[in-house]
């Protein structure tokens, strides 16, 4: 009889062990790459409860086993510059290896009312900075229509504010960070009446949370004063003087054919002990809205470009002078992509070590849905002057890094490690590229097998899974005081 009871205890405590083996989801065989540790490996990994719980040479079970043989099993992509926030641009984002996609550029207008309208039913993990634009505009008294993120140009982008004013933006600012914002976001060239000693102003808000500020700089080109090299100088002495940490956004976008030496200054920065990191995408027009501030008198001047090399998206008409004028006096946003760059000037931004990958993605431009297989495509494929590693480095460790400055969640991301968030990519190296071009900017990317957000699979074998919403809000550290 006692020989009995060990024998049913033993296969109870079997059946138990072996039940706390089982795993959620086990993508088995796969190359598995870690860009904080370095592993490059063929693992098997286990998931549960939204976390990978085990990185393994060993076989796993799970309740559903996902076979990676000939795969690369990486950390989702973080996308930290993202504007299309529409499904139809989720879904594209997954597509792209794309697991977190935040608008920390210039932020949603209104922090609290942005996650409410994504709880619930958001593809990939998102997340907002507060916008330093919308609440200047609000304080002059020209709040942001519905659904658009910078102001039409006039008084309340030209105008200096007065002392009352910017105190006001201060408060409103801090108001967006306690709702949850992950940092200041400003777009200083749409709001070129913002003085100096305002940008400071606002870099001394984000420095007083501790948090970071992430910037679109006052001006772009060569022309002195007003240079790209100018602004890269005014957010560096901003940070240096209020110790809030900078981040430059599209400097391939903004420095142009400067942009080697703009990366040389955030070098020297960086060599200092300023913390100070920035971003590219691997395309060679911009897109943003004609009737904004950036369009101001002297814009061809400053960016070597005329009326011709200004398109529009969804027609694909290049503006004349009279065309021009009629869609930047209208008060109806209006996208408009910009012809400013060189492929060579790309080709140096991609590869540089101090650059990371962001979009800048919206509807109407391809790099909403193909910057990072774009990357993987012509960088790592075709060119060879990325490696895989370094890749996947730029495309979620690095942006990790730099979320951290934000949130202490952001050390369960952009890693593939034992106790991390289940925010993978699965993709295949040889055949992973992109498929959106200036004339078909929404056409997904190839190559993506399988995603898993917060260990829930939203790409299945290519294909989106319909109707599952794993996406969570990314939160600043205000929210927790409410």
């Amino acid at each position: 009889m006692r020989r009995l009871i060990l024998s049913l205890c033993f296969l109870a405590f079997s059946a138990s062990f072996a039940a706390a083996q089982q795993y959620d989801l086990v993508i088995d065989g796969g190359r598995v790459i870690d860009p904080e540790t370095g592993l490059d490996g063929v693992r098997n990994v286990g998931v549960r409860d939204g976390k990978i719980v085990r990185v393994s040479t060993e076989t796993l079970s799970g309740r559903r086993v996902v076979h990676a043989g000939g795969l690369v099993v990486a950390p989702g992509f973080i996308d930290l510059h993202q504007h299309g926030q529409d499904m139809a641009s989720q879904r594209v984002k997954a597509l792209d290896g794309v697991t977190s996609a935040l608008e920390l550029e210039i932020g949603a207008p209104d922090v609290a009312r942005f996650l409410k309208s994504k709880e619930g039913h958001s593809l990939i993990h998102y997340g907002t900075s507060a916008s330093h634009v919308a609440a200047r505009a609000a304080v002059f008294g020209a709040p942001l229509p519905a659904g658009t993120i910078l102001p039409k140009s006039g008084p309340a982008t030209d105008l200096p504010a007065t002392p009352e004013q910017i105190e006001a933006i201060r408060q409103r600012l801090r108001a967006e960070l306690d709702a949850g914002g992950l940092a200041v976001g400003m777009g200083i060239q749409y709001v070129p009446g913002a003085t100096r000693l305002e940008v400071i102003d606002m870099f001394r808000v984000a420095a007083g949370r501790g948090l970071p500020v992430y910037t679109h700089m006052r001006s772009a080109g060569r022309v002195e004063p007003g240079s790209a090299i100018e602004a890269v100088s005014e957010v560096i002495g901003a940070a240096a003087i209020t110790g809030a940490a900078l981040h430059i956004v599209h400097i391939n976008s903004t420095c142009l054919r400067d942009s080697l030496e703009c990366l040389a200054m955030v070098e020297g920065a960086r060599a200092r002990g300023l913390d100070v990191t920035t971003e590219a995408y691997p395309y060679i027009a911009g897109m943003t809205a004609v009737n904004s501030a950036l369009f101001n008198p002297g814009w061809r001047e400053k960016l070597g470009i005329d009326y011709g090399d200004l398109v529009l998206p969804d027609t694909g008409e290049h503006l004349t002078k009279q065309r021009f004028e009629e869609l930047h006096n209208s008060d109806t946003t209006r996208w408009v992509l910009v012809f400013a760059n060189t492929q060579e000037v790309v080709d140096k931004v991609i590869p540089h070590p101090l650059v990371m990958i962001a979009s800048d993605g919206a509807e109407g431009h391809p790099r909403n849905a193909g910057t990072y297989s774009r990357v993987l495509a012509q960088y790592v494929r075709g060119k060879g002057t990325v490696t895989l590693m370094d890749a996947i480095r730029k495309m979620s460790f690095m942006p990790a890094e730099m979320l951290e400055r934000s949130t202490p969640a952001a050390r369960q991301k952009g890693r593939l490690q034992e106790g991390c968030d289940a925010d993978i990519v699965v993709f295949d190296a040889a055949t992973i590229s992109d498929r959106s071009t200036f004339e078909k900017p929404m056409e997904p990317s190839v190559g993506v097998r399988y995603l898993v957000v917060g260990g829930t699979v939203v790409v299945d074998e290519g294909e989106i899974v319909p109707d599952v919403f794993p996406g969570r809000a990314i939160l600043g550290p205000g929210k927790k005081k409410n």
